[in-house]
């Protein structure tokens, strides 16, 4: 398949006169003057925009399918998220216990390694637990939170190249030893679930954390006197920040301030989502705890909110038209940022060997469809 005549989106700017042709589940070439060849299908984009597919890389569950349930739910999730226009993501698991634990990512090393033909790429675990505060546990199962330990990891995990990003709290005993094995290891150290000071924070940066789970959330405050994880995060350059855009875990001027201190290159779209991400509202589950979803928030009995429904082309829309980011930072920030977060250099890039899930954008900025090697969607799914 080969597309043409659009904008596309290479990761940091648009091009206006490359051609993009796909096959066998990747793009297989990209530049300017490539000629259909015979029997070629060729989509025509007539001057709209051509975006790489989503980067999640925060992502517990989505339609009725979670992480936690094991290899055949992570694969639905695959092919579901491909259908909205995500093209690589990170399958992100709750607190559980370790042998649980190390069944699930067991399951996603699976996935990873035999990937579904048609689905959004596996690109690893992101573990969000058992290393986090209980007095910040948010919708996570704090009994099952233990101090960080390289061997416990490893007993997980198995092979550490499996997990690229894991969230923890470093207040907790052996913070230090275990960052800087992890890092030395490849994996991304994101701090979050925790009650660090901001010094606390600049010095898990020190011993080599770059990423922050969900700012703001599950965190200590922001203050003048206290800037707490988020003041600390948000000027410290070292720092990739999440942040979840669905109008609800973040004030419009918080996004806006977030956005403003990180830039296109450090601000990360995640959508946290759960299982009723794609889904009615209704009564659901998340880590073994009943949610319950109503006009688009996902909560706790207690009114703690727990993940979101958040689809990543609705961050996109978001950021553009909601908090007004230019454009292309908006599109880097749901796309390449993300990827770059942890270390991923293919997907997320408009790049030989990237997914073929790309998505169609009007000139002003509403989602036409989603494209893949085996054709264009009519109408983008909601």
């Amino acid at each position: 398949m080969l597309i043409e005549n659009g904008y596309v989106f290479t990761g940091k700017s648009f091009e206006s006169d490359l051609s993009i042709r796909m096959m066998n589940g990747i793009v297989t070439e990209i530049g300017e003057g490539l000629r259909a060849e015979p029997g070629e299908k060729v989509i025509d984009l007539e001057g709209d925009y051509l975006l790489p597919g989503f980067v999640d890389v925060h992502i517990h569950a989505f339609r009725g399918s979670d992480t936690m349930h094991g290899e055949t739910e992570i694969r639905r999730m695959s092919r579901e998220l491909a259908a909205t226009g995500t093209g690589a993501f990170c399958p992100t698991t709750m607190s559980a216990s370790m042998e649980d634990t190390a069944k699930v990512l067991q399951d996603i090393r699976k996935v990873t390694e035999q990937p579904e033909r048609t689905g959004a790429r596996v690109l690893g675990a992101h573990m969000e637990a058992p290393f986090m505060s209980e007095k910040k546990a948010g919708a996570q199962l704090k009994e099952f939170f233990r101090d960080p330990d390289w061997d416990t990891l490893l007993n997980m995990a198995g092979d550490p190249s499996l997990v690229r990003l894991i969230t923890m709290a470093p207040e907790r005993d052996g913070s230090e030893a275990f960052i800087r094995k992890a890092s030395a290891a490849g994996i991304h150290v994101s701090v979050g679930h925790t009650v660090a000071t901001a010094e606390q924070v600049h010095l898990a940066a020190d011993w080599g954390a770059d990423h922050i789970t969900h700012t703001f959330n599950a965190q200590t405050p922001i203050h003048h006197r206290e800037p707490g994880v988020p003041g600390a995060s948000l000027t410290d350059d070292r720092f990739y920040c999440e942040m979840i855009c669905d109008g609800m875990h973040l004030a419009d001027d918080i996004v806006k301030l977030l956005v403003r201190c990180k830039g296109a290159s450090r601000a990360v779209a995640i959508t946290d989502a759960m299982e009723a991400a794609g889904m009615p509202d209704g009564e659901y589950q998340l880590g073994g705890q009943p949610v319950f979803v109503k006009e688009g928030a996902a909560r706790l009995a207690d009114g703690t909110l727990a993940g979101s429904v958040l689809l990543m082309k609705d961050a996109l829309h978001n950021l553009i038209h909601r908090y007004g980011v230019v454009p292309a930072d908006a599109c880097a920030m749901c796309i390449s940022t993300p990827a770059e977060s942890i270390g991923e250099s293919v997907a997320g890039h408009m790049v030989p060997g990237s997914p073929a899930i790309l998505t169609r954008w009007s000139r002003d900025w509403e989602m036409i469809s989603v494209i893949t090697d085996i054709g264009e969607s009519c109408q983008a799914e909601s």
